[in-house]
């Protein structure tokens, strides 16, 4: 079985995830959203939040199941008899950085890949952080995340 993972703090799931997540999903047979569970990053939503919200978002995907994880990305996708890791790729910048850890990655664990999947146009200037900010100051995120968990969130951040 082809296993793909799609990892990330998901801090919120926005619709570029969804993007990436739903057609990652066409290129394996099971897709593993990993949900890093990174303090560092002082994260707005708990992990078993993030969790709960990915579910709900990807709950039409028959092929998708989401787990949290801590540690080194190599590791989850040894776990997780990976052999693919997907990720999206919003800009040049990006692209610098996920080459980085790309070749880190494959470095550690040469049995993986790294597929790169462009972010459809209409989300590439959206991210967790912009949404974050647009939360914080009590404006409306519809535009930004699934449809399916906006209520989610809002009961999450009261």
């Amino acid at each position: 079985m082809k296993v793909g993972v799609v990892p990330g703090s998901f801090d919120p799931v926005t619709l570029g995830h969804l993007d990436i997540i739903e057609r990652g999903s066409k290129l394996v047979e099971k897709l593993v959203v990993g949900v890093l569970s990174n303090s560092a990053k002082g994260p707005m939503f708990s992990v078993a939040q993030r969790v709960e919200l990915l579910e709900k978002a990807t709950s039409h995907l028959d092929n998708v199941v989401v787990i949290p994880f801590e540690g080194l990305l190599v590791d989850f996708l040894k776990e997780q008899q990976a052999q693919a890791v997907i990720r999206g790729l919003r800009a040049v910048t990006d692209f610098e950085y996920e080459l980085q850890l790309a070749q880190a990655n494959r470095s550690l664990y040469p049995d993986m890949e790294t597929v790169f999947l462009t972010t459809n146009v209409q989300y590439s200037y959206i991210s967790s952080t912009i949404v974050k900010d647009v939360l914080k100051y009590g404006g409306d995120i519809s535009h930004f995340v699934p449809a399916a968990v906006i209520d989610m969130i809002y009961h999450f951040r009261r």
